[in-house]
């Protein structure tokens, strides 16, 4: 297993074509910091250029947390230029998690709270283990989400039910939120880790090829009418038509073989 670490907070191990983005600031259960968002945006931009990742998992090493989001300790010292500038930094590291060009996948035990369910928001797929507990209390400080909640949570969720959920600021429990949808699929308790790591093996199966063109049509088309949705389908399948993948998919179909993806 191949391990790199960005800064003191974020490490990055790759098992084949799944690459694991581990959130390690255990002793804040995992708060998102300056330093901290910094090191999600380098992360990201080196899975975001490795062809070698397929899928990426985001994890946690503290027992009870995936992340509890932002680091209000040390905001609790900024002035108000202080936190202007500390925006951009913290919103990059969001945007970065939503834009990995791969299929994502967040492993959530314990609290995802604030810009900690906004960083699993933002990937595609939620799987979480019945100590899971998530919401967007920000509200209830004086804000609001801020890392993509108010676009992210609705597109999951309905308009309605997630403005439920933010103005009320309430924390919602494992199993409450995947009858919501708030998260996909619900493991074992202390499985959550292998279960998104075992799907993700599962999805690495897969033409790397087509499923970063799948991943942008679904991206591009939401919230678009169908028509124009199906023109950025039309493109992505143009995209993929002509690849040394869809050559390979079909031959190996055909041979009854498992494909050799050239990931071209």
């Amino acid at each position: 297993m191949d391990e790199l670490r960005f800064g003191d907070f974020v490490v990055v191990r790759r098992h084949g074509s799944v690459t694991e983005l581990v959130l390690d600031r255990p002793k804040a259960m995992n708060a998102v910091s300056t330093d901290m968002a910094r090191a999600l945006t380098a992360a990201c931009a080196d899975l975001t250029a490795d062809p070698a990742t397929r899928v990426v998992v985001l994890t946690s090493t503290h027992p009870k947390a995936f992340c509890v989001g932002a680091d209000l300790k040390e905001r609790n010292s900024f002035t108000d230029q202080d936190l202007l500038r500390q925006r951009p930094v913290t919103r990059a590291a969001y945007t970065a998690v939503l834009d990995l060009p791969v299929p994502t996948l967040a492993a959530v035990h314990g609290f995802a709270l604030g810009g900690g369910f906004e960083i699993a928001l933002s990937c595609d797929l939620i799987v979480a283990d019945p100590t899971a507990v998530v919401g967007l209390p920000e509200v209830s400080v004086g804000v609001i989400p801020g890392g993509g909640g108010t676009q992210l949570l609705p597109r999951r969720i309905g308009a309605a039910r997630a403005a439920e959920l933010i103005f009320t600021a309430r924390r919602v429990p494992a199993v409450e939120a995947h009858a919501l949808g708030l998260v996909d699929v619900l493991a074992e308790e202390g499985e959550d880790r292998e279960q998104a790591l075992a799907l993700a093996a599962r999805i690495a199966a897969n033409s790397p090829v087509g499923l970063r063109a799948a991943k942008r049509a679904l991206r591009l088309g939401h919230g678009l009418d169908l028509r124009a949705g199906l023109e950025v389908e039309d493109a992505a399948w143009r995209s993929v038509a002509f690849s040394g993948d869809r050559a390979e998919g079909v031959a190996a179909f055909n041979e009854k073989r498992t494909p050799d993806w050239p990931g071209e």
